[in-house]
């Protein structure tokens, strides 16, 4: 079993994160719970951050926050120095909250609303990732009304396809997201955003898609892009100060999936970038990127407590735990793979395989198929790993299930960061069948 950061088996025979026992954080915040290994997630934002300023290179990485946002979170991304990538009203308003410096705030969108953007203008973030030709309109008509000139990025779609699943390619020709690059719609928006006065044009930004393994897509991305600048640069005289290449970066969930590190997948788009803008003698734009999963995924670990079991002679045996797609619907979406161990032994020799069921009435809630483990007992505690990305955004309050604390540990220590969810919690914007409408 590969264990991420600083999960170990302590000399209890017990999982322990962040220098904290499981056993423990189960019996003080119950389960099912997220566990973040905070020195883990500094790493990584570290290594993405040090990588650009040891080659001098003039960057911001921002933490695509739609992975994992909390107020706690981004007050760790800003001790890290890091950017935000933000991508609804929601979560601008939790960096409000989290007194995150709006310069370095980010905000991105296929449909951003009126009410989204005049957030967006009112708080002076530091720019906007412009779509479509829609928000162009909208967003130049609230800076009008509000006599404001804001920074923009243009999403364009360089006609890239990472290998990754289909349900999360966003770079392709083929999407909902950007301006195409190919057909002549990037530069009639660059055209036009040049042309108003309300808009300070940064450069453009690109993202090819999620869980990429190697640094290829986002080359070719850079190759397109700067080939298009360069043409760009001879017929309109522009050259863009900032190149966003996006986020997107792989992490292993199982022994199949095999990543770069942070450190490479930065090399690799800093020498491209370098040598394309060389090749057409033009200046080095300031380059940006997003990482999101790749900051957050390996350091979050879900622990479930194991309830019932059902054995199918000669097919499979089951057994559920006390979540499920309401806290980790990755895997009914789209088939996403996780390991695990028993976080209370997880040396315990395996005796066979189990297939794990979440507690929803679906039967499509279903975790892990065919986990070896050991002989299961009731209240075992279950460890499921790399649940840091898109676990606790995607949760959700299906079967009226309520959501799952988060607790951050780093040295020892554990910091409940999201209470749980109560029932008094899911009701809460009920509002009873008034009599008049029965009558």
């Amino acid at each position: 079993m590969y264990f991420h950061g600083t999960t170990k088996v302590n000399e209890k025979n017990h999982l322990e994160i962040g220098g904290v026992d499981t056993v423990n954080l189960v019996q003080k915040y119950g389960t099912p719970v997220y566990v973040y290994d905070v020195a883990l997630i500094r790493e990584r934002a570290r290594a993405f951050k040090d990588t650009f300023d040891q080659l001098g290179i003039k960057s911001q990485v921002a933490y695509a926050s739609k992975a994992f946002s909390s107020i706690a979170m981004f007050n760790l991304v800003k001790e890290e120095g890091l950017s935000l990538d933000v991508v609804s009203g929601g979560e601008l308003y939790t960096a409000i909250a989290a007194k995150f410096p709006m310069d370095r705030v980010h905000f991105h969108g296929n449909n951003k609303g009126k009410d989204e953007l005049e957030l967006a203008l009112d708080y002076n973030i530091g720019c906007v990732v412009v779509d479509n030709f829609y928000e162009i309109e909208l967003l130049q008509q609230l800076c009008m009304e509000k006599n404001k000139k804001i920074s923009i990025l243009l999403r364009v779609t360089p006609g890239i396809e990472a290998h990754t699943h289909d349900y999360i390619l966003t770079g392709q020709e083929d999407s909902k997201f950007g301006f195409d690059l190919q057909n002549g719609q990037a530069e009639q928006a660059l055209i036009m955003t040049l042309e108003s006065k309300y808009f300070n044009v940064l450069g453009l930004h690109c993202h090819i898609g999620s869980q990429i393994f190697d640094s290829t897509g986002f080359t070719l991305a850079a190759r397109k892009i700067i080939d298009q600048l360069y043409n760009w640069h001879n017929k309109l005289k522009y050259f863009p100060p900032v190149l966003n290449l996006g986020g997107g970066f792989g992490i292993r969930y199982t022994d199949e999936d095999e990543p770069l590190s942070p450190d490479s997948y930065v090399k690799e788009i800093i020498i491209e970038v370098q040598k394309r803008t060389n090749y057409y003698h033009l200046p080095l734009p300031e380059i940006w990127i997003e990482p999101g999963r790749s900051l957050v995924g390996e350091a979050g670990t879900t622990l479930y407590t194991i309830g019932s079991s059902k054995d199918v002679p000669n097919v499979r045996k089951y057994i559920a735990v006390d979540g499920g797609m309401s806290d980790n619907i990755r895997p009914a979406l789209y088939e996403a793979k996780y390991e695990a161990v028993l976080a209370n032994r997880p040396l315990d020799v395996v005796e066979d395989s189990f297939s794990i069921a979440g507690k929803c009435c679906e039967s499509g809630d279903m975790l892990i198929w065919d986990l070896p483990l050991p002989k299961i007992v009731n209240d075992d505690i279950l460890a499921v790993f790399c649940t840091g990305a898109y676990g606790y955004s995607m949760a959700n309050n299906y079967n009226r299930i309520p959501r799952p604390p988060v607790i951050f540990v780093e040295n020892g220590e554990d910091q409940l960061v999201v209470k749980r969810e109560t029932y008094e919690d899911i009701i809460r914007l009920d509002l009873p069948l008034e009599s008049k409408i029965n009558s």
